[in-house]
């Protein structure tokens, strides 16, 4: 973890230029009804779980280029968490991947993660993939496999994976299916529906009773003429059927090509059934890249329909998560960067003048509900946002500090260059 005194020394070299930059932007919005002290606090109060699996180098189909120093167990990945939270303040949580993080000892787990202000958002399950220990295979599905051996062999890993997050202190378990067909005919979809639903019913009647169940859906990849769960609409469906815990997860990569993300999440908050998200970006499909890498206006857009949302509707707290691969950057610096996307958006989101949209909205005065949204995406918003990492203890630019630092080269001097994170 970073010394407090490196980062506020660190400040010091910055905070005359970020005084410049925050004092314009408070005079900018000095003419609207604007709280600031009550901004700064929404937007240093919000939290982004870190991925377990995000804390390495990602790999692809055709090769993996780690860069030295990753984390090779659980604590390590804690400590790296630890990390970025010291220095950006909003990434006080990490969502573990099970078999690949499976905790040999929770009380030590757990005080380290406590020691850190780390805590433990969603676990999740992992049948996509043939573990050493398996008899037998997921190669043509899991919760939805015609044999009934395979199929109970992916409940009672799901079982398990809750088990694990009982002890950790986890509240949900993030469920996604690689489960479908890539040639025609192979499967019947309604036997392959029903079976996935009878599976989800027996897990979703082990979930304590204050966790909640997050449905993941894909429309392709890695099956390409059908995926068992392939959309939001799936995902709901099969949410509502197993009961109020039950909740459908967005993964910003899992849609196809143009389709429209912030109008999916409003409906699902209008139903009071949206779990959570998985944030990255992409340029044509399941891309995880940086979070506001390519589509930033869309980002805010989503956090539009969040602000409103959590606002307007019942919708249960959401899970606020990354999930990206990083094979040409530094992982720790990528999810740095991610982490700032989100609060831009939000603190984006947040300067949206709501009743003024609604009136434009109801006198159908498109040019101005054009100009509304856009007055507020084109705000310069970033000292909003370093002065609230500010008055939380952070880094006014976490990213420069992190290299300013040289983490990652003391992560390889005590990690090794061969060090390889577990997982992807």
């Amino acid at each position: 973890m970073v010394e407090y005194n490196k980062i506020n020394a660190f400040n010091e070299n910055h905070l005359s230029d970020h005084k410049r930059n925050w004092d314009f932007l408070m005079e900018s919005l000095a003419h609207k009804s604007i709280d600031l002290d009550e901004l700064i606090n929404e937007i240093g109060n919000f939290q982004i779980s870190i991925p377990s699996w995000a804390l390495g180098t990602g790999g692809t189909r055709f090769g993996r280029f780690p860069q030295g120093g990753e984390p090779s167990c659980l604590e390590e990945k804690i400590r790296d968490v630890g990390t970025l939270h010291a220095l950006n303040k909003s990434s006080g949580a990490i969502s573990v991947h099970i078999p690949w993080d499976i905790p040999n000892n929770y009380d030590k787990i757990k005080k380290l993660a406590k020691g850190l202000n780390i805590k433990f958002d969603a676990v999740n399950s992992n049948t996509f993939q043939d573990q050493l220990s398996s008899k037998l295979s997921y190669k043509f599905g899991s919760l939805s496999h015609v044999d009934h051996g395979v199929r109970k062999e992916a409940i009672q890993h799901n079982k398990e994976v809750i088990d694990h997050g009982i002890q950790l202190g986890s509240k949900s378990l993030t469920v996604w299916l690689a489960d479908g067909t890539s040639f025609a005919g192979h499967h019947n979809f309604r036997g392959t529906f029903q079976r996935t639903l009878d599976s989800l019913h027996e897990i979703y009647d082990y979930l304590p009773s204050d966790w909640k169940l997050l449905i993941e859906y894909k429309p392709y990849e890695p099956n390409f003429y059908s995926m068992v769960i392939p959309d939001w609409g799936t995902s709901h469906l099969l949410a509502s059927k197993l009961g109020a815990q039950a909740t459908t997860l967005v993964d910003l990569g899992h849609h196809l090509p143009h389709t429209n993300i912030e109008q999916i999440v409003s409906i699902l908050m209008h139903l009071n059934k949206l779990g959570g998200f998985h944030f990255n970006d992409s340029n044509y499909g399941d891309d995880d890249l940086t979070v506001g890498s390519i589509k930033p206006f869309q980002l805010f857009l989503i956090f539009c329909e969040l602000v409103q949302g959590m606002r307007d509707t019942k919708n249960p707290e959401l899970s606020w998560m990354i999930d990206a691969s990083h094979n040409l950057k530094d992982p720790m610096e990528d999810l740095l960067q991610s982490v700032e996307s989100i609060k831009i958006a939000y603190a984006q989101a947040l300067l949206v003048d709501y009743n003024a949209l609604k009136e434009a909205q109801q006198k159908n005065d498109v040019t101005a509900c054009q100009s509304i949204l856009q007055e507020a995406f084109r705000t310069d918003v970033r000292p909003l946002v370093k002065e609230a990492v500010y008055r939380k203890g952070g880094a006014l630019d976490p990213l420069a500090a992190y290299r300013t630092f040289e983490i990652r080269k003391q992560l390889i001097n005590s990690r090794g260059i061969d060090s390889k994170s577990t997982g992807l």
